[in-house]
Parts: C-alpha cells; sequence; structure tokens
C-alpha cells in the first residue's frame, strides 16, 4: 500500500522489541521488495550500537539503504572540532565500511534539550558528520516549530535536511522551503491507530509533497 500511494521509500523501526528481534524482520522484507528504499531506526541506538549490525546485514546481501538514529552525539556546546561523539560513531561507520546514508537526529525529540538559541549552530555542527541533518518537534506526533526549522536550515546550508515528527497534510507546506525529506507515520495513521497507515492521508500528502519537489 505504501508503495501503491506513491511514498518514496520506507523506515523500519523496533517499537515493540530489541534491535536484535528486528533482523529477521528486515531480512524478510528486503527478500520480499528488493527494490523498495528501505532504511532502519533501532530506537535508542545511536550508529556506534548500529552500524556493527548494518554492516552484518550488508555482509549478507541485505541492502539498508540508510539508517536512522534518534542520537547523533552532536553537542552544540562544543566546536565543531571538538565533537567526540559525533566523532566516534563516524569512525565507526569507516570502520565496519557500511555503504547507507546516515541520517542522524539534532535537537531530536525525547533527547537532551537544545535551546533555541543554539539550533542554527547544532545543524552547522550536523552537517559535518553525517549525511542528512535529522531533526523533530518536542514529541511524536507534535509539530516542529518552524522557526527551529528555518534556524536548522541556515546552519545546515546546502546539506540536506530532514524532518521526523508531526508532519501533516495541514502543515507540511509551512516546511517545504526548508526541508528536503519527510519521515511520517502519526500524520497520515488511522486515526487512534499508532500503528496502521491511513491511504486516503499518505496520497494526500504524496501529492502535496511532488508539488514541491520533495521526499515523503
Amino acid at each position: 500500500m505504501i508503495m501503491r500511494e506513491g511514498a518514496r521509500g520506507v523506515f523500519l523501526i523496533n517499537h515493540d522489541h530489541g534491535p536484535e528481534q528486528m533482523l529477521p524482520i528486515i531480512r524478510k522484507i528486503r527478500r520480499m521488495y528488493p527494490s523498495l528504499w528501505m532504511g532502519v531506526n533501532f530506537l535508542g541506538v545511536n550508529g556506534l550500537g548500529a552500524f556493527p549490525m548494518l554492516a552484518q546485514l550488508q555482509n549478507e546481501d541485505i541492502v539498508i539503504d540508510a539508517y536512522w538514529a534518534d542520537n547523533s552525539a552532536v553537542d552544540e556546546n562544543k566546536s565543531i572540532d571538538d565533537q567526540p561523539g559525533a566523532k566516534a560513531i563516524t569512525d565507526a561507520r569507516a570502520e565496519y565500511e557500511w555503504q547507507g546514508m546516515y541520517f542522524g537526529g539534532t535537537a531530536f525529540k525525547k533527547q537532551r534539550v537544545v535551546s533555541e538559541e543554539k539550533h542554527e549552530y547544532a545543524a552547522k555542527v550536523a552537517a559535518r558528520f553525517m549525511d542528512v541533518v535529522t531533526t523533530s518537534g518536542v514529541a511524536t506526533g507534535e509539530a516542529a516549530d518552524t522557526r527551529k526549522i528555518a534556524a536548522f536550515r541556515r546552519g545546515a546550508e546546502d546539506a540536506p535536511i530532514a524532518l521526523a515528527s508531526g508532519v501533516t497534510t495541514g502543515n507540511v507546506k509551512d516546511y517545504a522551503r526548508d526541508v528536503d525529506c519527510f519521515m511520517v507515520a502519526t500524520g497520515i495513521n488511522i486515526p487512534g491507530d499508532f500503528y496502521n497507515i491511513e491511504p486516503e492521508r499518505l496520497r494526500r500528502l504524496m501529492f502535496i509533497t511532488k508539488e514541491f519537489g520533495l521526499s515523503g
């Protein structure tokens, strides 16, 4: 259904079990849909923990196109050249030779709070350490402040930005100028159902994003 309604790809997320239990599911879905653009998000696991598992899958010819981590370990209180957490993740990615795209959560929901005046700089730092600078509103299903996203665009400059919470058919146009990729679930789910997507809401969202040449 997701592909039929025009979505560019999917992220698989382990809401109800650990990453290791997710691996057989990932293998099965990839074999069922070999050409699908497919990313993964292991909740609470940054690149240090994820890249070894992704490399294992890669060695089995299970292609994972992207990894999204909620916490990229960017520290907006330190200089760009003094980012030991983010650098350790970069080094792990190189060590395991994982080939997918890295979406790194920055000033992200359920992580350490980043003050508004640091948003632009946080995005500037993040752009050095990941393929797609990824942020969100304050919680799942909560729309991000448009001022935050505008600050991220200034800080990230030409680097891609992804928005991962609170996007709906009603507000997606508010972010269109500053965001390159939307990761959406709650905003298009069947009302009251956390797990299942409403086809009409997805269809409408895809129609709107295509008007702006964006990725859904």
